[in-house]
């Protein structure tokens, strides 16, 4: 029985690739990426609703890495989808002759490496040129198939060995879903994801966060990347020039996830216990915080308009941490034009990180 590894984003796409092989009876697992700009969650419901094994991968380091110098740019927002693409199948090359185990038993190899892609569905990344380009960097050239355009792409080296019956694949290109929908009807498919928002690097918002943050902070990691996902930004300079982010949380959520993603040096600004509000974040690099842990009370403004607060300009730390107290106090509505608590607290260098 053939083997195959099927790269599954948690997308119809994918989901279909997998059960158009299915139906041929290859054997069909999973292999699902996680990255600080997206996760495995929906590959697994997928894996889980066709009955099919999943391997996971976490390659963050190795893709940030890509994302800050992609080789062949991005797209319309921060994604270099080219280059991820051609990413993730090196690592499919790689497990294709040593897979981990669980889930796979006795080190079994795969014949070859699917994907969902589809000829001309997307303009960067899924053009004949781009699709070819990805197969001859990723070293998967004759051992790559595209289950629901393999029809308009060379023939692969397991068609021609008849591991895989071409007459059973798709011809679909462009842009419509109508085929997919009918696939969907076809193999009984009651739940799948919507096409579309499972990389945080297509959001325009997220990538314009980004964006500043590798122009401000070119060594930024992981951990600074997550704090773009909770929260209000507002970037600021000390007396250095350094630049400095201050984060104010926006609810619960965003609150309890600024405190899991703190590291020795964040400044945390929080309201007296018992008290709502928001929580707020600041940290700066290679820079050491000289204030020390204290209970500030402030005038919650009841209006506050941002361009009086200067923040391009150098400041002082007092003078940073009084805006981030100032805003921290605003964004509190129940708060404004009232005297609050705020508890200021240096992140001591030995707090045990928690990278979520």
């Amino acid at each position: 029985m053939a083997k195959a590894l099927v790269l599954l984003s948690g997308g119809l796409d994918s989901m279909l690739a997998a059960r158009i092989l299915m139906e041929q009876g290859i054997e069909v697992t999973g292999l699902s990426f996680k990255s600080y700009f997206f996760g495995t969650a929906k590959a697994k419901k997928v894996a889980e609703q066709l009955g099919m094994k999943l391997i996971e991968i976490d390659f963050s380091v190795e893709h940030l890495a890509m994302v800050k110098n992609p080789k062949h740019g991005y797209g319309k927002n921060m994604n270099p989808c080219i280059d991820c693409h051609a990413l993730m199948l090196k690592k499919a090359k790689e497990i294709m002759v040593n897979p981990p185990c669980p889930p796979c038993q006795g080190g079994e190899q795969f014949n070859f490496v699917a994907t969902g892609e589809v000829l001309g569905e997307r303009p960067m990344s899924q053009n004949a040129k781009a699709l070819k380009t990805v197969e001859k960097e990723s070293g998967l050239t004759g051992r790559l198939i595209r289950p629901l355009s393999a029809k308009l792409l060379p023939e692969s080296d397991s068609e021609k060995a008849g591991l895989v019956s071409r007459g059973k694949l798709l011809d679909l290109s462009g842009r419509s879903r109508k085929r997919q929908l009918a696939l969907v009807k076809k193999y009984g498919i009651k739940e799948f994801a919507s096409p579309g928002g499972g990389c945080l690097l297509t959001d325009p918002v997220f990538s314009e966060k980004l964006m500043k943050l590798f122009e401000y902070w070119p060594d930024g990691d992981g951990l600074d990347i997550q704090l773009l996902k909770y929260g209000r930004l507002f970037w600021l300079k000390d007396r250095e020039e350094k630049d400095v982010l201050l984060i104010v949380g926006r609810d619960q959520e965003d609150n309890e996830q600024l405190e899991k993603l703190v590291r020795p040096g964040d400044v945390l600004i929080k309201f007296a216990p018992l008290v709502a509000g928001p929580t707020s974040l600041i940290r700066s690099k290679k820079l050491e915080v000289r204030i020390k842990n204290e209970m500030q009370e402030i005038e919650a403004p009841e209006e506050l308009k941002m361009s009086e607060l200067k923040l391009g300009e150098s400041k002082s730390q007092e003078e940073i941490i009084n805006i981030a107290s100032l805003l921290t106090g605003y964004y509190a509505a129940k708060a404004r034009g009232k005297k609050v608590k705020l508890e200021i607290n240096i992140i001591p260098e030995l707090t045990r990180l928690k990278n979520i």
